[in-house]
């Protein structure tokens, strides 16, 4: 697809959305419907694209990709109409008489880049917002998990007119040329460094933005948790998804005297998990591709592996890996690892978990276990990130009625349901005025001593 094809694209959609058709409430909670219809008949089609495109395992893809799409839809069905309808504000005195409300409007349309990792899910839970707040969409889903795009191109051709919903199939130039166009709403999910690129094509346009990237999400051990659970859980957020995980705990933050025994515990976890050989678990997924298998491979090299190491190259394999105390200039600290290696570092004093915290800030995701209310909220407290989980991992992402997104490197906006609706809404402040009343002093020639007005204003 060249320039001027992604351009008239783009004039198609705006041509469809000056008609009005996909803006009354009943038709987009009646499109809603028949999506869901659509992806209910077709639920084992998107089984097997995610396992040809990542080896992800029927319940992953059920529980992680699946259900977090028709919960999506339920809340839009289920509440669009109070979200969308105008909602009256307290009126200000300087404006009295007046009726103040708020009217929520559609942007127009917007171009929507999606991961590879969660394919599926990370592209359609958006798109569900997107198009329940009336906007038109361009979807462009990663050439990496060609599988799942073609079944999203199915579904949404099933649904959506192409110039409601249309989904631009290519390779990063064709994510590029996208870019060149003025969008009327920029959402992206993927890499900071790509984030980057993104936000500054937006910027040539003033468009507005959503980024939703990555970063190093800590999980921190104090050893007043139950050892056992306490690696399960970790271990279960690290290798879901076989690493893959953008709010996976990157690397493990242990209080020093318990160091050992929570090694232990995880290594235990992961063969109960996998067994003593992952590659024959049908549990555990595969790297996305080769590059990015490479890039793991490097992340390797020097560093004191504790447990596993394992790889097969020509399947994708790479095992799950535990890795002692990497150096803090090493890539697997200053860069998101973004695979099944799980880092050990070690504490002693909260100071400590500062130095580091402060060097990997803004995470998307913050992780602590701990039974130590004192320790949990000073963490809570004094670190700034996407959202936070105590005593699990991941969990959060599940709740529709939790905004999720990140901040600084890690994000800038938030969604999921009535967080999408808000994201993809402009809120237009009304304000209607009556003739049967003016204050005169608002007028010309002012009066000569404002005391009296001063203090009336003041207590308004």
């Amino acid at each position: 697809m060249n320039s001027s094809m992604i351009t008239k694209l783009k004039e198609e959609h705006n041509r469809f959305f000056k008609t009005h058709k996909n803006q009354p409430i009943k038709v987009r909670i009646q499109y809603l419907k028949k999506l869901k219809i659509v992806l209910e008949d077709k639920e084992l089609e998107i089984y097997d694209a995610l396992y040809e495109d990542l080896k992800k395992p029927v319940f992953e893809s059920f529980a992680s990709e699946f259900l977090m799409v028709l919960k999506e839809i339920d809340s839009f069905t289920k509440n669009i109409k109070e979200w969308a309808a105008p909602k009256k504000v307290s009126g200000s005195l300087l404006n009295f008489p007046s009726q103040d409300f708020l009217l929520y409007e559609p942007y127009g349309t917007i171009l929507m880049i999606s991961p590879w990792n969660y394919p599926f899910q990370l592209a359609m839970v958006p798109l569900i917002g997107a198009i329940a707040t009336g906007n038109t969409v361009v979807l462009k889903p990663s050439e990496s998990a060609p599988n799942t795009s073609k079944v999203l191109i199915e579904i949404l051709g099933l649904v959506f007119p192409q110039e409601w919903v249309s989904v631009v199939e290519g390779d990063a130039k064709i994510a590029q040329a996208l870019l060149k166009v003025q969008w009327d709403y920029i959402f992206y999910t993927g890499s900071t460094q790509v984030g980057k690129i993104v936000a500054k094509a937006a910027a040539e346009y003033l468009t507005p933005t959503t980024l939703e990237l990555g970063g190093k999400s800590p999980c921190i051990v104090d050893g007043t948790t139950p050892i056992e659970k306490t690696a399960r859980r970790i271990v279960w957020g690290k290798f879901l998804n076989c690493g893959q995980t953008c709010i996976a705990p990157d690397y493990v933050l242990v209080k020093s005297e318990f160091k050992t025994s929570l090694i232990t515990a995880i290594i235990e976890e992961i063969e109960k998990a996998f067994g003593k050989n992952a590659q024959k678990s049908d549990d555990y997924g595969r790297i996305i591709h080769e590059k990015h298998f490479k890039k793991l491979e490097a992340d390797l090299k020097n560093q004191k592996i504790i447990y596993g190491g394992s790889i097969d190259k020509k399947e994708l394999y790479f095992g799950p890996t535990v890795i002692d105390s990497p150096p803090m200039n090493s890539s697997l600290i200053q860069d998101e690892i973004f695979g099944p290696i799980l880092p050990i570092l070690t504490y002693d004093t909260i100071n400590d978990i500062d130095i580091v915290l402060t060097q990997l800030k803004n995470p998307l995701a913050f992780y602590v276990f701990s039974e130590n209310k004192k320790f949990i909220n000073t963490l809570i407290k004094n670190n700034s990130f996407g959202g936070a989980v105590i005593n699990d991992a991941l969990v959060h992402f599940t709740n529709t009625e939790l905004p999720f997104g990140g901040i600084g490197n890690s994000g800038i906006g938030s969604y999921h349901g009535k967080y999408s609706f808000d994201l993809f809404s402009h809120t237009k402040p009304i304000v209607k005025r009556s003739f049967w009343f003016d204050l005169p002093q608002r007028y010309a020639p002012y009066p000569k001593s404002i005391s009296l007005f001063k203090k009336i204003l003041k207590r308004i």
